[in-house]
């Protein structure tokens, strides 16, 4: 079986534009994420995907490898679906070009269930919450699972809600009826007692490359767009996503405060264990 790498990579991010060419460590984000990528075992090889010349250029000045894409991709999962179509692969790996501390061991547990069970479609990686703040931030999306690892759901929102606590709203609130069910901050501390642990959606993906191109003709769907949540997508069109637990966080970088922070990191000498800088 044969697994690749893509790393989409756009120029004109919202709130930091350029950040794959922001520098970190004395060299350019995408080179880090780059760089990790490719001491993934599973990995045959690593590709930048993306719309900009100068993204393009940086990338080939360190000996990456990358290729030009439409600049009108929806998402990132569009360009690197274009991008895997020259790809001779079986299984594609979806790599955030705005995380450069990325774990190479994450994506190759993310590779590995491939190898041994052929229904499987798409993988994605999840993580155990460990702190209220999560739990009830809106930009760390929970996912729910089945009892076999499938995902049953993933939302913004704190999910589940533990109604057998009866600490999921206030006294007032629950005497309102079910128009205030609105967590409590005090609900939203992780129980080391509760059989359901909450788990955050870490945004690494593996496909068969013959489904990511069928992912990738899809039409957006509601539940996708009322949590922008392109995952939903599959969700909705009767497909199973499989979620591999992990201890690998993310750390994404998507402000100028989170490039400060990340910064930071990296001069403390911060680096996943196995993971080699050079």
């Amino acid at each position: 079986m044969k697994a690749v790498g893509i790393i989409p990579a756009r120029w004109h991010a919202t709130r930091l534009p350029g950040k794959p060419l922001a520098e970190i460590a004395g060299q350019p984000m995408i080179h880090h994420v780059y760089q990790r990528a490719s001491q993934a075992a599973s990995l045959a090889r690593v590709v930048v995907a993306t719309d900009d010349e100068r993204i393009l250029a940086a990338v080939r000045a360190f000996g990456g490898e990358a290729v030009l894409t439409s600049p009108d991709h929806r998402s990132g999962t569009d360009r690197v679906a274009e991008a895997a179509g020259s790809q001779a692969a079986d299984v594609v790996v979806n790599i955030q070009g705005d995380e450069p501390l990325i774990d190479p061991h994450a994506i190759d547990s993310l590779v590995a269930p491939f190898e041994s069970r052929p229904e499987l479609s798409m993988t994605t990686l999840a993580v155990e919450i460990r702190t209220a703040e999560e739990i009830a931030d809106p930009s760390v999306v929970k996912v729910v699972l089945d009892r076999q690892g499938y995902a049953l759901y993933f939302s913004r929102y704190p999910i589940p809600y533990s109604r057998d606590e009866g600490r999921g709203m206030r006294d007032e609130d629950r005497a309102s009826g079910p128009s205030s069910l609105i967590p409590h901050p005090s609900s939203l501390v992780p129980h080391p007692s509760s059989l359901i642990p909450r788990l955050k959606h870490i945004g690494l993906y593996a496909y068969r490359a013959d489904f990511l191109q069928a992912f990738s003709r899809m039409e957006p769907t509601p539940l996708e767009q009322a949590e922008a949540l392109e995952q939903l997508r599959v969700l909705e069109n009767g497909e199973r996503i499989f979620v591999v637990l992990t201890e690998h966080d993310a750390v994404s970088v998507d402000t100028p405060e989170d490039l400060a922070r990340v910064r930071a990191m990296m001069e403390r000498g911060h680096r996943p264990a196995g993971v080699v800088d050079g």
